[in-house]
């Protein structure tokens, strides 16, 4: 190779390399090779609990789809406030992430005089995880079969009974004050810091009932651990039909409970276009289809767009539930 060769090719390559560099840069800077670390997904409910169980099943998912671990930080406290807050304050580069909840998203707005985060600004929304309805269970002591029996008897003792909650503002605390606005009773709305520890004070007897997300009282009631009366949403559920749903005995009845995928406002949009075409592909598989229908859950396809808009929608159809409630957390 002549002197002149060998000039002109080490100056090609020499160009090539800042258009190489260059390319790889936007890549990463864009989001479209995501992820390629470790990625932190922030539960906000305590651990043990269905939406926990629910949101382990998606990382172990995604952690097998991407070669990447996704390692579940539990931040629970304020019916899931506290773990969206650090959400909404993270890094925004793809590498925390979290539970997007009907709880912090769609009733938090509206049940608390203030929350330490915008749910329609402070978020990159990526798309929808599951939903599922909630599933009035009690325990095995309360004298009653049927939800019309169990009416009757909290009637017949205003102030006596007690639901519990995952927290104040959730499904499961919105669902037992519907039902008691909805049939005119006095119960005592016992909040906890999550579903799991309401559940363990349920088997305890320390509450009475509670109306839980249906993977955890479900597997208890087929346990004969707690009695199940019926499911929250409009109709039967197909995953427990031999319960009835309660809109069979107070029309209008109709609560689910819902879990989605978001990080913080800022991402690049290639970025969040991948992290949802993942999303999805996890969620179509049969593996996390079987899992959620074992666990209660059936799998939810929005996309980021699609699940901005149902949030927002689900806040504006809770508002009126919760002023005619009147609960409210200062």
């Amino acid at each position: 190779m002549t002197n002149a060769r060998l000039a002109r090719r080490t100056l090609l390559g020499a160009l090539a390399l800042p258009a190489l560099a260059s390319a790889q840069g936007n890549a990463q800077g864009n989001g479209s090779d995501w992820p390629n670390q470790s990625v932190r997904f922030i539960g906000i409910f305590p651990p043990g609990g269905g939406t926990d169980i629910l949101s382990r099943i998606w990382c172990m998912k995604m952690a097998e789809i991407t070669g990447q671990q996704f390692v579940v930080e539990n931040r629970s406290g304020s019916a899931g406030n506290i773990g969206t807050e650090a959400i909404a304050r993270a890094r925004p580069d793809g590498y925390t992430i979290g539970l997007a909840s009907v709880a912090a998203l769609a009733i938090a707005p509206t049940l608390y005089s203030r929350i330490p985060f915008d749910p329609e600004k402070d978020f990159s929304y990526l798309g929808g995880l599951w939903q599922l309805p909630n599933l009035l269970v009690i325990n095995n002591d309360v004298p009653a079969r049927t939800v019309p029996e169990l009416i009757a008897l909290i009637r017949a003792n205003p102030g006596k009974y007690s639901f519990a909650s995952s927290g104040s503002g959730t499904t499961v605390h919105l669902s037992g004050e519907m039902f008691k606005s909805l049939a005119q009773l006095d119960m005592v709305h016992v909040p906890y810091r999550g579903g799991a520890p309401a559940h363990i004070d349920l088997l305890a007897g320390r509450v009475q009932m509670i109306f839980d997300n249906i993977p955890q009282g479900l597997q208890s009631a087929r346990e004969g651990k707690v009695r199940a009366l019926a499911v929250t949403s409009a109709q039967r559920s197909p995953l427990a039909p031999e319960y009835p749903a309660m809109a069979e005995f107070l029309p209008g009845f109709d609560i689910d409970s819902w879990g989605g995928v978001m990080a913080p406002a800022g991402l690049p949009p290639a970025m969040v276009e991948r992290m949802a075409r993942i999303t999805r592909q996890a969620l179509e598989t049969d593996e996390v289809k079987r899992k959620y229908a074992e666990n209660g859950a059936t799998t939810w396809h929005l996309g980021p767009q699609q699940l901005a808009s149902f949030r927002r929608q689900n806040e504006a159809a809770f508002a009126p539930i919760i002023r005619a409630s009147g609960a409210r957390v200062d």
